[in-house]
């Protein structure tokens, strides 16, 4: 048997493949609505894992590598959930403004998984958990998110898409209480900072937590009638809580810019943003070196930010977000400028601008 024929029965085995994730992907449309319809979460991972060791049972008998075949099915898994219905990552409780992001930016339709921690946020994507995660970078008031930056550095994923959110805080309590008895007050430590002059007026203690609507929850859940949490009003709603006080932000201009992450960027739309990392030598004009290519390829920065490095004192990475998709190629060049002249360079993603 030649080659040709070989290959063309591959073709052939590869269309009936095809076909069937066809129909396997259809089943489970059919089941998404199923549980949609009986109120069942989407994420089932005993079903997931008993699918799983059912596969590589079947890859042993036909003599296959089955930690190879399992890695297949959990892509299939994957795609699977996918037209079931969209699930996002975000750090916080539910009432968070991550989730409210979420919800602006894929429709109300999608579902979301909570994550104690940024950290989590990320890996809950890398580890194919969920489909997107969303996380905050800057606020308007308060400025960039370092954590965020720094897990952006380390991670795999791509920034796919951006969103902005208007940050709209309400001093939030125990529905019997008032303010008269607030003595205490907890959120976020970007929160307690985009509402410090109300906070010094009042005269109460601010108290960072880990999360707003997470603030919100724990003080209902132990029932403390003299503390009060900064959070959405949303936030309230879900918890059964009383807003004492909306709008108790420092200035209305109030505003948190979110990353939707991802395995993949986003295809070219023509009107794209790049977000990319990279750290120059300590040397007189080095990032001067480093940015002119971009200058000469009358390529628009929209931001620039610099982060430690954390590996020499001093020195820093430089975060930028630039107008157009790196697959443009007026991108693609001035990227490899400015690759000549850094030590090291990383392109985040590429994603439509925000609108």
């Amino acid at each position: 048997m030649n080659l040709d024929n070989l290959r063309k029965q591959i073709d052939e085995t590869d269309a009936k493949i095809v076909k069937l994730i066809g129909e396997r992907i259809q089943i489970t449309r059919n089941v998404g609505k199923e549980k949609m319809e009986n109120g069942q979460p989407i994420e089932d991972k005993s079903r997931e894992q008993v699918v799983l060791e059912r596969v590589k049972t079947l890859a042993r008998a036909e003599n296959l590598n089955p930690d190879e075949v399992e890695k297949i099915y959990q892509r299939i898994i994957l795609a699977s959930k996918e037209v079931q219905g969209i699930t996002v990552s975000f750090q916080g409780e539910l009432g968070a403004y991550s989730e409210e992001a979420a919800s602006q930016y894929f429709g109300s339709g999608v579902r979301l998984k909570p994550c104690e921690s940024l950290e989590d946020t990320f890996q809950a994507v890398e580890r194919n958990e969920v489909l997107y995660g969303i996380v905050p970078v800057e606020n308007s008031l308060e400025g960039s998110i370092p954590r965020t930056y720094d897990l952006l550095l380390d991670s795999a994923l791509k920034v796919s898409g951006e969103t902005k959110l208007r940050v709209v805080h309400c001093l939030i309590a125990l529905p019997e209480a008032q303010i008269d008895y607030i003595k205490e007050v907890y959120s976020h430590p970007q929160a307690l900072g985009q509402c410090k002059t109300f906070l010094r007026q009042m005269g109460w203690k601010p108290t960072p937590a880990y999360d707003t609507a997470g603030s919100v929850k724990m003080i209902k859940e132990n029932n403390l009638m003299d503390k009060a949490a900064i959070a959405s009003a949303r936030a309230a709603e879900i918890y059964g809580m009383k807003i004492l006080v909306r709008g108790i932000e420092d200035n209305s201009n109030n505003y948190t810019r979110f990353f939707v992450l991802s395995h993949q960027d986003a295809p070219p739309t023509g009107d794209d943003k790049t977000s990319i990392v990279f750290t120059v030598k300590h040397i007189p004009g080095a990032l001067y070196d480093a940015l002119k290519g971009l200058s000469a390829a009358k390529i628009n920065l929209t931001r620039i930010e610099s982060r430690p490095t954390r590996q020499k004192p001093w020195e820093y990475n430089f975060y930028v977000d630039i107008e157009g998709h790196r697959e443009e190629p007026q991108i693609k060049k001035a990227l490899k400028e400015l690759e000549k002249s850094a030590v090291f360079l990383k392109v985040l993603g590429s994603y439509p601008r925000f609108k």
